[in-house]
């Protein structure tokens, strides 16, 4: 009798781990529920990387100069992002009324200012990369020739919401023609 309350137990346990591997769980329009990708403190350089690995791979593809990170854009990025999440809603102008010019000027770069993707998501930065690859607006922001710096930053929600933020900037002004 003990062995069979076991085998049952096993059995029922098993089969709710089914889910896992099978289809997708769906919420009540009938789409897939979004798989929140959960950042943590240990890995912000890595995703940080991982990004600024995966831009420089598109650019050297399409032969293109790489980028660096420039500590300026990152902060402009990550005050953006965070700002997006107290709004509540994905856009480019700041609760404040500030424009992306108006951030990067704020935090002190006084290089070319190229242009700024957003996105308000639960996925990974990968994911968020080749949606952004996938959109001809922010595909010709990322792919700038002009760009040789970048700021990249995202501002993670208790329920895993992930605000993202990227900024491109290029040569100082004296050098732009």
């Amino acid at each position: 009798m003990l062995n069979i309350r076991w085998l049952l137990v096993f059995s029922i346990l098993w089969l709710s781990g089914c889910n896992a591997l099978g289809s997708p769980e769906l919420g009540p329009d009938g789409k897939p529920l979004p798989k929140i990708y959960k950042l943590n403190r240990q890995n912000v350089a890595e995703v940080k990387f991982r990004m600024l690995d995966a831009v420089n791979a598109l650019r050297v593809a399409k032969g293109i100069q790489v980028l660096e990170f420039n500590s300026e854009l990152n902060a402009a990025a990550a005050t953006h992002a965070r700002d997006m999440s107290i709004q509540n809603r994905p856009w480019h102008f700041g609760s404040d009324g500030s424009s992306p010019l108006d951030r990067v000027a704020r935090v002190g770069y006084e290089k070319v200012f190229l242009g700024e993707t957003i996105s308000e998501t639960y996925e990974s930065e990968i994911t968020t990369l080749t949606a952004w690859i996938n959109s001809e607006n922010t595909r010709d922001v990322i792919l700038d020739p002009r760009a040789n710096e970048l700021g990249f930053a995202w501002y993670q929600e208790r329920n895993g919401k992930i605000w993202w933020t990227m900024i491109l900037g290029g040569k100082s002004l004296s050098m732009v023609q």
